[in-house]
Protein backbone atom coordinates (compact mmCIF):
# COMPACT_ATOMS: atom_id res chain seq x y z
CA UNK A 1 0.00 0.00 0.00
CA UNK A 2 1.48 3.43 -0.91
CA UNK A 3 2.15 5.85 1.95
CA UNK A 4 -0.68 8.21 2.85
CA UNK A 5 -0.29 11.85 1.95
CA UNK A 6 -0.65 14.47 4.64
CA UNK A 7 1.25 15.91 7.57
CA UNK A 8 1.72 12.46 9.14
CA UNK A 9 2.50 9.71 6.64
CA UNK A 10 4.42 7.09 8.57
CA UNK A 11 4.91 6.85 12.33
CA UNK A 12 8.48 8.12 11.85
CA UNK A 13 7.68 10.90 9.35
CA UNK A 14 6.14 14.16 10.47
CA UNK A 15 5.87 17.86 9.80
CA UNK A 16 6.50 20.52 12.43
CA UNK A 17 5.46 24.13 11.89
CA UNK A 18 6.50 26.81 14.35
CA UNK A 19 5.22 30.36 13.72
CA UNK A 20 5.53 30.39 9.91
CA UNK A 21 6.54 33.67 8.25
CA UNK A 22 3.89 35.92 6.66
CA UNK A 23 2.50 34.58 3.39
CA UNK A 24 3.26 37.75 1.45
CA UNK A 25 6.91 37.66 2.51
CA UNK A 26 7.60 34.18 1.18
CA UNK A 27 5.64 34.83 -2.03
CA UNK A 28 7.88 37.80 -2.74
CA UNK A 29 10.91 35.57 -2.21
CA UNK A 30 9.53 32.86 -4.48
CA UNK A 31 8.97 35.28 -7.36
CA UNK A 32 12.67 36.15 -7.35
CA UNK A 33 14.67 33.05 -6.49
CA UNK A 34 14.82 29.89 -4.43
CA UNK A 35 17.97 28.50 -2.85
CA UNK A 36 18.06 24.84 -1.77
CA UNK A 37 20.98 23.33 0.15
CA UNK A 38 21.53 19.57 0.45
CA UNK A 39 24.00 18.01 2.88
CA UNK A 40 24.81 14.61 4.30
CA UNK A 41 25.52 15.98 7.74
CA UNK A 42 26.56 12.71 9.44
CA UNK A 43 24.68 13.46 12.70
CA UNK A 44 22.84 16.77 12.88
CA UNK A 45 23.10 17.17 16.66
CA UNK A 46 26.87 16.63 16.59
CA UNK A 47 27.38 19.29 13.90
CA UNK A 48 25.07 22.15 14.79
CA UNK A 49 27.92 24.73 14.75
CA UNK A 50 28.72 24.03 11.09
CA UNK A 51 25.02 23.83 10.21
CA UNK A 52 24.67 27.29 11.72
CA UNK A 53 27.63 28.50 9.68
CA UNK A 54 26.05 27.19 6.48
CA UNK A 55 22.76 28.91 7.27
CA UNK A 56 24.51 32.19 8.15
CA UNK A 57 26.78 32.24 5.10
CA UNK A 58 24.50 30.78 2.41
CA UNK A 59 21.05 31.68 3.73
CA UNK A 60 19.22 28.88 1.91
CA UNK A 61 15.45 28.97 1.78
CA UNK A 62 15.36 25.19 2.25
CA UNK A 63 17.91 22.81 3.78
CA UNK A 64 17.73 19.09 2.98
CA UNK A 65 19.75 16.91 5.36
CA UNK A 66 20.70 13.25 5.08
CA UNK A 67 22.06 10.94 7.77
CA UNK A 68 20.62 13.05 10.57
CA UNK A 69 20.93 10.13 13.04
CA UNK A 70 18.11 11.44 15.23
CA UNK A 71 14.61 10.25 15.99
CA UNK A 72 11.95 12.86 15.28
CA UNK A 73 11.50 13.65 18.96
CA UNK A 74 15.24 14.25 19.37
CA UNK A 75 15.63 16.50 16.33
CA UNK A 76 16.83 20.03 17.27
CA UNK A 77 13.71 21.80 15.99
CA UNK A 78 14.13 24.81 18.28
CA UNK A 79 17.65 25.44 16.96
CA UNK A 80 16.25 25.86 13.44
CA UNK A 81 13.13 27.78 14.51
CA UNK A 82 15.31 30.31 16.33
CA UNK A 83 17.00 30.97 12.99
CA UNK A 84 13.78 31.39 11.02
CA UNK A 85 13.42 27.82 9.75
CA UNK A 86 9.99 27.08 11.16
CA UNK A 87 8.68 24.44 8.73
CA UNK A 88 10.31 21.06 9.43
CA UNK A 89 9.54 17.77 7.69
CA UNK A 90 11.25 14.87 9.42
CA UNK A 91 11.75 11.17 8.83
CA UNK A 92 14.12 10.26 11.60
CA UNK A 93 15.63 7.18 13.14
CA UNK A 94 17.64 6.79 16.32
CA UNK A 95 21.42 6.63 15.72
CA UNK A 96 21.17 5.70 12.02
CA UNK A 97 20.08 7.13 8.67
CA UNK A 98 17.40 9.84 8.86
CA UNK A 99 16.39 12.63 6.47
CA UNK A 100 14.92 16.09 7.01
CA UNK A 101 13.63 19.03 4.97
CA UNK A 102 13.95 22.31 6.90
CA UNK A 103 12.40 25.44 5.44
CA UNK A 104 11.71 29.08 6.11
CA UNK A 105 8.84 29.02 3.60
CA UNK A 106 5.69 26.93 4.12
CA UNK A 107 5.73 23.54 2.45
CA UNK A 108 3.05 20.87 2.30
CA UNK A 109 2.29 17.21 1.65
CA UNK A 110 4.90 15.29 3.60
CA UNK A 111 5.41 11.91 1.95
CA UNK A 112 7.85 9.14 2.83
CA UNK A 113 8.62 6.19 0.53
CA UNK A 114 10.12 2.97 1.87
CA UNK A 115 12.41 2.23 -1.08
CA UNK A 116 14.63 0.22 1.24
CA UNK A 117 11.78 -2.20 2.00
CA UNK A 118 12.59 -2.40 5.73
CA UNK A 119 11.30 0.92 7.18
CA UNK A 120 14.71 2.60 7.34
CA UNK A 121 14.42 6.39 7.30
CA UNK A 122 15.88 7.19 3.89
CA UNK A 123 13.38 9.43 2.08
CA UNK A 124 11.10 12.36 2.67
CA UNK A 125 9.32 14.55 0.13
CA UNK A 126 7.26 17.75 0.15
CA UNK A 127 5.47 20.06 -2.25
CA UNK A 128 6.79 23.57 -2.81
CA UNK A 129 4.53 26.58 -3.38
CA UNK A 130 3.50 26.37 -7.02
CA UNK A 131 3.20 22.59 -7.12
CA UNK A 132 6.83 21.49 -7.64
CA UNK A 133 7.86 18.41 -5.65
CA UNK A 134 11.07 18.30 -3.60
CA UNK A 135 12.36 14.80 -2.77
CA UNK A 136 15.23 14.19 -0.35
CA UNK A 137 16.85 10.73 -0.44
CA UNK A 138 19.67 8.86 1.27
CA UNK A 139 20.59 5.82 -0.83
CA UNK A 140 22.25 2.95 1.08
CA UNK A 141 26.03 2.81 0.85
CA UNK A 142 26.00 -0.88 -0.06
CA UNK A 143 28.76 -2.35 2.09
CA UNK A 144 32.22 -3.30 0.86
CA UNK A 145 31.65 -6.03 -1.75
CA UNK A 146 29.81 -5.40 -5.01
CA UNK A 147 28.02 -8.75 -5.11
CA UNK A 148 24.26 -9.12 -4.70
CA UNK A 149 24.59 -12.81 -3.80
CA UNK A 150 27.16 -12.59 -1.01
CA UNK A 151 26.54 -9.06 0.29
CA UNK A 152 23.00 -8.34 1.60
CA UNK A 153 23.78 -4.63 1.92
CA UNK A 154 24.71 -4.37 -1.74
CA UNK A 155 21.59 -6.31 -2.71
CA UNK A 156 19.51 -3.84 -0.68
CA UNK A 157 21.14 -0.96 -2.53
CA UNK A 158 20.34 -2.46 -5.92
CA UNK A 159 16.75 -3.13 -4.88
CA UNK A 160 16.44 0.40 -3.51
CA UNK A 161 17.46 1.83 -6.88
CA UNK A 162 15.01 -0.47 -8.70
CA UNK A 163 12.15 0.78 -6.50
CA UNK A 164 13.22 4.38 -7.06
CA UNK A 165 13.26 3.77 -10.80
CA UNK A 166 9.71 2.37 -10.74
CA UNK A 167 8.60 5.48 -8.82
CA UNK A 168 10.46 7.72 -11.26
CA UNK A 169 8.89 6.10 -14.31
CA UNK A 170 5.41 6.94 -13.00
CA UNK A 171 6.30 10.49 -11.97
CA UNK A 172 4.14 13.17 -13.59
CA UNK A 173 4.75 16.14 -11.29
CA UNK A 174 7.75 18.45 -11.87
CA UNK A 175 10.29 17.43 -9.25
CA UNK A 176 13.63 18.35 -7.71
CA UNK A 177 15.46 15.27 -6.41
CA UNK A 178 18.38 15.83 -4.03
CA UNK A 179 20.47 13.81 -1.66
CA UNK A 180 23.28 11.37 -1.08
CA UNK A 181 22.94 8.82 -3.89
CA UNK A 182 26.12 7.00 -2.77
CA UNK A 183 27.13 6.55 -6.42
CA UNK A 184 29.74 8.50 -8.38
CA UNK A 185 28.72 7.72 -11.98
CA UNK A 186 31.32 9.38 -14.22
CA UNK A 187 35.09 8.79 -14.48
CA UNK A 188 35.63 12.45 -13.55
CA UNK A 189 33.41 11.96 -10.47
CA UNK A 190 36.18 9.99 -8.72
CA UNK A 191 39.85 10.52 -8.05
CA UNK A 192 40.85 7.42 -10.07
CA UNK A 193 38.39 5.72 -12.39
CA UNK A 194 40.63 2.69 -12.94
CA UNK A 195 41.42 2.10 -9.27
CA UNK A 196 37.79 2.46 -8.16
CA UNK A 197 36.04 0.30 -10.76
CA UNK A 198 35.74 -2.51 -8.21
CA UNK A 199 34.99 -0.23 -5.25
CA UNK A 200 31.38 0.11 -4.14
CA UNK A 201 29.99 3.50 -5.25
CA UNK A 202 31.69 3.44 -8.67
CA UNK A 203 31.19 -0.10 -9.95
CA UNK A 204 29.67 -0.65 -13.42
CA UNK A 205 26.64 -2.34 -11.83
CA UNK A 206 25.83 0.70 -9.70
CA UNK A 207 26.47 3.15 -12.53
CA UNK A 208 24.15 1.17 -14.81
CA UNK A 209 21.40 1.28 -12.15
CA UNK A 210 21.83 5.03 -11.71
CA UNK A 211 21.81 5.55 -15.49
CA UNK A 212 18.51 3.65 -15.67
CA UNK A 213 17.08 5.81 -12.90
CA UNK A 214 18.15 8.99 -14.69
CA UNK A 215 16.75 7.83 -18.03
CA UNK A 216 13.41 6.80 -16.48
CA UNK A 217 12.35 10.44 -16.11
CA UNK A 218 14.90 12.28 -18.22
CA UNK A 219 16.42 13.75 -15.05
CA UNK A 220 18.77 16.72 -15.55
CA UNK A 221 21.98 16.45 -13.49
CA UNK A 222 22.36 20.04 -12.27
CA UNK A 223 25.82 19.39 -10.84
CA UNK A 224 27.18 18.39 -14.22
CA UNK A 225 25.22 21.07 -16.02
CA UNK A 226 27.06 23.58 -13.81
CA UNK A 227 30.47 21.85 -14.04
CA UNK A 228 30.53 19.80 -17.26
CA UNK A 229 32.55 16.59 -17.46
CA UNK A 230 35.41 15.84 -17.70
CA UNK A 231 36.19 18.53 -15.13
CA UNK A 232 36.82 17.14 -11.64
CA UNK A 233 33.80 17.36 -9.34
CA UNK A 234 33.73 15.73 -5.87
CA UNK A 235 31.44 16.00 -2.83
CA UNK A 236 32.93 13.42 -0.42
CA UNK A 237 36.40 12.78 1.02
CA UNK A 238 37.16 10.01 3.49
CA UNK A 239 37.98 10.77 7.12
CA UNK A 240 40.95 8.40 6.70
CA UNK A 241 43.00 10.99 4.80
CA UNK A 242 45.30 13.00 7.06
CA UNK A 243 45.01 15.93 4.65
CA UNK A 244 41.91 15.48 2.52
CA UNK A 245 42.67 18.48 0.32
CA UNK A 246 46.25 17.46 -0.45
CA UNK A 247 45.35 13.86 -1.29
CA UNK A 248 42.06 14.89 -2.96
CA UNK A 249 40.81 11.32 -3.15
CA UNK A 250 37.24 12.40 -3.53
CA UNK A 251 34.04 11.10 -5.08
CA UNK A 252 30.84 12.81 -6.25
CA UNK A 253 28.24 10.94 -4.20
CA UNK A 254 25.78 13.81 -3.70
CA UNK A 255 23.49 15.08 -6.41
CA UNK A 256 20.77 17.51 -7.45
CA UNK A 257 18.51 16.29 -10.26
CA UNK A 258 15.60 18.06 -11.94
CA UNK A 259 12.63 17.15 -14.07
CA UNK A 260 13.39 18.37 -17.61
CA UNK A 261 10.71 21.07 -17.49
CA UNK A 262 12.46 22.66 -14.48
CA UNK A 263 15.82 22.98 -16.23
CA UNK A 264 15.19 26.55 -17.47
CA UNK A 265 14.57 27.70 -13.90
CA UNK A 266 17.82 26.22 -12.55
CA UNK A 267 20.68 28.71 -12.30
CA UNK A 268 23.54 26.62 -10.90
CA UNK A 269 24.63 24.12 -8.26
CA UNK A 270 27.73 24.78 -6.17
CA UNK A 271 29.74 22.32 -4.07
CA UNK A 272 31.03 24.07 -0.94
CA UNK A 273 34.33 22.19 -0.67
CA UNK A 274 35.70 24.45 2.04
CA UNK A 275 33.07 23.10 4.44
CA UNK A 276 35.04 19.84 4.52
CA UNK A 277 37.67 21.80 6.52
CA UNK A 278 35.27 23.36 9.01
CA UNK A 279 35.63 22.26 12.65
CA UNK A 280 34.31 18.76 13.30
CA UNK A 281 33.21 18.38 9.67
CA UNK A 282 31.00 15.95 7.85
CA UNK A 283 32.87 13.86 5.30
CA UNK A 284 30.45 15.30 2.71
CA UNK A 285 30.41 18.85 1.40
CA UNK A 286 27.07 20.65 1.10
CA UNK A 287 25.51 21.40 -2.29
CA UNK A 288 23.71 24.70 -2.87
CA UNK A 289 21.37 24.97 -5.85
CA UNK A 290 19.72 28.21 -6.95
CA UNK A 291 16.55 28.56 -8.99
CA UNK A 292 14.97 31.63 -10.61
CA UNK A 293 11.24 31.17 -11.13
Amino acid sequence: MPPRRGPFVLPSARAIRLAPPPVLAYLRTMTVSLKIASWNINSVRARLPIVERLLDEQKPDILCLQETKAANGDFPATFFADRGYTDLHLHGQRMHHGVAIISRIPLRETVSHDWQGNDEARHIGVELPGGVRLENVYVPAGGDVADVKTNPKFRQKMNFLDRMTAWSEALRQPTILVGDFNIAPLPSDVWSHEQLLDVVSHTPMEVEKLDRLQASHGWVDLGRRTVPAPERLFTWWSYRAADWRASDRGRRLDHVWLSPELSPAAVHCDVLEDARSWPKPSDHAPLVARFAW
